[in-house]
């Protein structure tokens, strides 16, 4: 019993120690803090990028022809905190922020960054190794990606990048193309113009197409339900392994229909002019009077058309 558990004290030291950005049990792991902030001239259009180990990342625009960084460096000890650099490489035309660990890697510690920018700028690289990314009212590109966070953004106007390992991934009012990709996490999305393409191995996709557009849609997850409601017709693929399908669409939508599944039915709220295979598992054929490719496929899971 004495073996038992002094194992099970190792583990939770381990377990403990390579957990960097979390807060156990109400204790701090985060007791040194040190808050800093710089302001630089940063035209509009500029190019911005932030590499951080641990901790969230904001990002917002706004009409100043200014970059502005808030921000706290956070550490388990004092020694470990004043370890840490926040390394600035600026000019009127590109900003790069980046964050270096402390010589020794066990404990916790990291930097939280709150960044005003450009409106206009384009986000050409923004990483976090463990922390959320948040990026809101942008009139440019954004390349996002974290291994252990959520990601969120927000009245964009352009092409978004996004890519979590372990988080969820939130988009709404985006005006532009979307590749949304995470290993273990959901993905949510409001559509208006633009590419569509999300993947996740293990979690759901939410989605509504807001807007017509002649590009398609793809989505695509492993292990998660994916739930579609179609204001706008837009050509879909969709197709998920071990889950169902859901697609709202108004009474009065019109699609070429091809749907698949191999172990449950198929039900729709609209007639279907039958122009192919008709069977429990599979429907081919038109909706309404017809319209883009609605292409739904599922191995392990229903699929359903319903009115709204």
């Amino acid at each position: 019993m004495r073996n038992l558990r002094v194992f099970c004290l190792a583990v939770s030291i381990l377990v403990l120690a390579g957990c960097e950005d979390w807060d156990f049990g109400g204790i701090s792991s985060d007791r040194y803090r040190e808050d800093f902030h710089f302001s630089y001239p940063l035209n509009s259009g500029a190019s911005v990028q932030v590499d951080n180990f641990n901790g969230s990342v904001e990002i917002a625009g706004w009409d100043k022809n200014t970059v502005d960084v808030d921000g706290t460096k956070y550490a388990s000890s004092e020694e470990r905190m004043r370890q840490i650099r926040v390394d600035v490489s600026s000019s009127p035309g590109a900003i790069t922020i980046r964050t270096t660990r402390p010589l020794d890697h066990w404990g916790n510690s990291g930097a939280r960054y709150v960044i005003h920018v450009p409106r206009h700028a384009e986000l050409t690289n923004i990483v976090s190794s463990n922390g959320a990314i948040h990026v809101d009212s942008i009139d440019g590109n954004a390349h996002l990606k974290t291994s252990n966070g959520g990601i969120r953004a927000t009245a964009i106007r352009g092409s978004v990048d996004a890519v979590s390992s372990n988080g969820t991934l939130e988009i709404a009012d985006v005006v532009g193309d979307l590749l949304l990709r995470t290993s273990n996490g959901s993905i949510k999305a409001d559509v208006k113009k633009g590419g569509f393409d999300a993947h996740t191995s293990n979690g759901s996709i939410t989605a509504r197409l807001m807007e017509p557009d002649s590009k398609p849609v793809r989505l695509e997850s492993s292990n998660g339900h994916i739930e579609l409601t179609i204001d706008a017709a837009r050509e879909v693929h969709a197709d998920t392994s071990n889950s169902s399908i859901l697609v709202r669409m108004p009474n009065s939508a019109g699609a070429t229909l091809r749907a698949h599944t191999s172990n449950a039915s198929i039900t729709s709220d609209f007639d279907v002019a039958v122009h192919g295979i008709l069977s429990k598992h599979r429907l081919e054929g038109t909706i309404g009077s017809g319209g883009p490719l609605l292409d739904l496929g599922t191995s392990n899971g229903g699929i359903k058309l319903v009115r709204f």
